[in-house]
């Protein structure tokens, strides 16, 4: 099994790259790229189709065909306002110039050609918030199951407030046997403001053939091959995440932890 907790390769350019293959799972691909004005990137997304997300900054891109200008609009994640994005099929290519200091997240999942490329966001992207007490956290839906805009691909942000907990209760999605619950592969891509600060992420099944407990500190990206996996963000720092999953379908019905459920059905 592949090191669940990714560290970034540096500061500049492409710092993270998980493939399927890296990861030793079937479905989910993530990058990113952290960019100097002028700088400029290119990829093709082969039998992937990706979901281009302007975590911070501003970037002229072209895709699929087009020009879609430049996307981006918040300096800091953490402003919490909607993110630009832009969905390109399998079997396009696409480039993007810094116009500012930028991170450009690339998630990735398999493209069957049954979507056209087009712009997600900030329109019809709304905060939302989540859960109770410190169990609650906020949320922009970029492509998540009510939005047809992927074949595969399910793309979500989190906000978790400093003291608080996310991803919880715990629940599980790794089992193919829907309704009641869909495989699904999944990264966390993390920001911590301060970004001195960390964060905790617990990886475990119920049977405990799978439990790891990790740190996590401003640009980690975590895998979830299985099991639950809840995180958690210390007084003083904010935690933010932003999910990618993809399986053999586009829905998410998910378990919880036998142990945590009855918060769950509590709060409901």
């Amino acid at each position: 099994m592949a090191d669940l907790l990714c560290k970034p390769f540096g500061t500049h350019g492409k710092v993270h790259q998980i493939t399927p293959a890296s990861a030793g799972w079937r479905y989910v691909g993530f990058s990113l790229y952290r960019l100097r004005p002028g700088d400029v990137v290119g990829e093709t997304t082969g039998e992937t189709e990706v979901i281009l997300v302007m975590v911070e900054g501003k970037a002229k891109i072209s895709g699929a065909g087009q020009d879609w200008g430049e996307l981006g609009d918040r300096v800091d994640v953490f402003e919490k306002t909607p993110p630009q994005c832009l969905y390109l099929p399998n079997g396009s290519g696409w480039q993007a110039e810094a116009t500012t200091e930028c991170t450009i997240a690339v998630c990735a999942a398999p493209g069957q050609g049954g979507h056209p490329a087009r712009r997600i966001g900030p329109e019809g992207i709304t905060l939302t918030e989540r859960g109770k007490g410190t169990n609650t956290r906020y949320i922009n839906n970029i492509a998540m199951e009510a939005e047809d805009y992927c074949d595969s691909l399910l793309v979500t942000e989190v906000f978790t407030p400093a003291g608080h907990w996310s991803s919880y209760p715990s629940h599980r999605h790794d089992e193919d046997d829907f309704p009641r619950i869909t495989y699904l592969e999944e990264t966390y891509y993390h920001r911590l403001n301060p970004a001195q600060g960390w964060g905790v992420q617990r990886v475990y099944t119920e049977d405990g053939s799978l439990d790891e407990t990790m740190a996590v500190q401003n640009g980690d990206v975590v895998l979830v091959p299985r099991g639950h996996h809840p995180c958690g963000a210390p007084y003083g720092f904010e935690m933010y995440y932003l999910n990618v999953m993809a399986g053999p379908r586009r829905n998410w019905r998910f378990v919880p932890d036998p142990a945590s459920e009855w918060i769950m059905k509590r709060d409901a």
